[in-house]
């Protein structure tokens, strides 16, 4: 089932926490610079000002900068400490340009590059004490009470136990009608994933008790997850409760569509979701090109002496061309070719293509180890650079499988809203090789939405590590 997101207020701590952690930089500065017995001059001031600067926009890169996405303790320090490398990498290029790493000691820049994070990691724990202390004395808490006993109540309420920092306390259900658990079944419920307590939870009264309990102050929040085609019961509620203080939220039952990264926008004053969408427009877009760019040709220098050391032995051991271009789709939809190592004898690339199978007679000696470590796809750096793939994305299939699957799996195109990629969501997972039943191409493309749904640039970063990994122990690759 769907996770529908639920986002709070900007808190305190969303405030405390860039401060805190610019703080701490400057600090950790000063005090490198005390026990070295330096003084803290305009140099050490304006390096370490820059510092703090570059964390916060490279934070803007990871979840570290955005507040709901931290989650565990762990996470918020495995982040962190992304978002502190990436720090140093600007700092980097910025003394290299200016010549700066000349105004200090190495032992000087050593002991700041670990002092820092550690004062940023404390400070941020001290945070969390803080704010879960607050929480668990009352303070910034609110009250909610979800009106509509059914599947989007149940995920409204299972977010809300979820996540402890929205600050949100789940009071009960309302409605007028009893929830029938046979509908919450017919509806793809997954209670494997569904909190037991929540699951359970019973009716605390009917809306006319919801009405009347926010009118004497029971609860602060109200959330309406009555169904779209409700429209005269929640106008009469909403009516009802605008005789009182509570705040009121409806949470649209958008669930029942397949979304791919749903957001608000505003058309002519008029407020409007995108069911289906591509993730990377403006800012995003351009930081997932520039590091495609960046890894790619870093890559293509690591790997061109193995690259035409491939290229020699597929000449020397069998007949044909070297690379091989198939056609594929791309962006939207149209169509691309796709650069690999030949690793058969035949080239299919028409309206019938047979997927390689084990033991597959037609994969050359070197074909198969090429498929195997999937050293064959190392040509699609190619493709990366010209701008028609991307490092991490759906992988592209054969236009003619294409053809045939879009017609037996439900929402198989939306795959290609965003670039296809050298790798993906759904290869990391297990989803790699032969797909010789439509259920396992429709497992790689339930992937596929996950990755356009959740895409981040730390995504990308986890899958490309991931890949490293698994791409030389996958027994499904052949």
């Amino acid at each position: 089932m769907l996770q529908i997101p639920i986002h709070s207020g900007r808190r305190i701590t969303d405030f405390l926490a860039p401060a805190l952690d610019s703080a701490s930089i400057v600090a950790s500065m000063a005090m490198i610079r005390w026990l070295s017995g330096e003084r803290v001059d305009e140099t050490a001031s304006l390096t370490a000002l820059v510092a703090a600067i570059a964390f916060l926009l490279a934070g803007q890169l990871t979840p570290a900068g955005r507040r709901s996405d931290i989650g565990s303790a762990d996470r918020e320090m495995t982040t962190l400490a992304v978002t502190w490398l990436v720090t140093i990498l600007i700092m980097s290029v910025l003394g290299f340009l200016t010549r700066g790493t000349e105004w200090f000691a190495r032992s000087t820049i050593l002991a700041w590059i670990l002092l820092a994070p550690a004062m940023i990691g404390m400070g941020r724990m001290c945070l969390r004490i803080l704010h879960q202390g607050l929480m668990r004395r009352g303070i910034g808490i609110r009250r909610v009470a979800i009106a509509g006993h059914n599947q989007l109540g149940m995920q409204t309420a299972e977010n809300i136990a979820a996540d402890p920092g929205l600050g949100l306390q789940f009071v009960g259900f309302y409605d007028d009608r009893e929830r029938r658990r046979d509908n919450v079944e017919s509806e793809n419920f997954d209670k494997d994933s569904a909190d037991a307590k929540v699951q359970d939870a019973p009716l605390r009264g009917n809306l006319a008790a919801l009405i009347a309990g926010a009118k004497e102050g029971k609860f602060d929040t109200v959330m309406v997850t009555l169904p779209m085609r409700a429209e005269a019961r929640i106008r009469t509620l909403l009516d009802e409760l605008s005789d009182s203080t509570a705040s009121v939220y409806i949470v649209p039952d958008f669930f029942v569509f397949e979304m791919l990264h749903s957001r608000w926008t505003n058309v002519g004053g008029l407020p409007a979701v995108s069911i289906f969408e591509n993730p990377l427009f403006g800012v995003d877009g351009m930081l997932k090109r520039v590091t495609d760019l960046f890894i790619a040709v870093f890559a293509l220098i690591l790997s061109a002496i193995p690259m035409t050391l491939i290229a020699m032995i597929i000449k020397l051991t069998s007949k044909g061309p070297v690379f091989f271009r198939q056609k594929r789709y791309g962006l939207d939809g149209r169509e691309i070719l796709v650069w690999k190592f030949r690793s058969m004898r035949t080239c299919d690339n028409g309206p019938v293509v047979k997927q390689a199978t084990k033991d597959d007679p037609r994969i050359t000696r070197i074909g198969a180890i090429l498929r195997k470590t999937s050293l064959d796809e190392l040509p699609q750096l190619f493709n990366v650079l010209a701008g028609n793939m991307s490092l991490v994305g759906p992988r592209p299939h054969a236009s003619a499988h294409n053809e045939l699957y879009r017609g037996q799996i439900r929402g198989y195109m939306m795959r290609h809203k965003v670039k296809p990629g050298i790798t993906g969501l759904a290869q990391v997972n297990g989803c790699r090789g032969e797909t010789e039943t439509v259920d396992k191409m429709e497992k790689r493309v339930q992937w596929d939405h996950h990755y356009i749904r959740s895409w981040s640039l730390w995504l990308d970063i986890k899958i490309l590590f991931r890949t490293l990994l698994v791409a030389w122990r996958q027994e499904e690759a052949y």
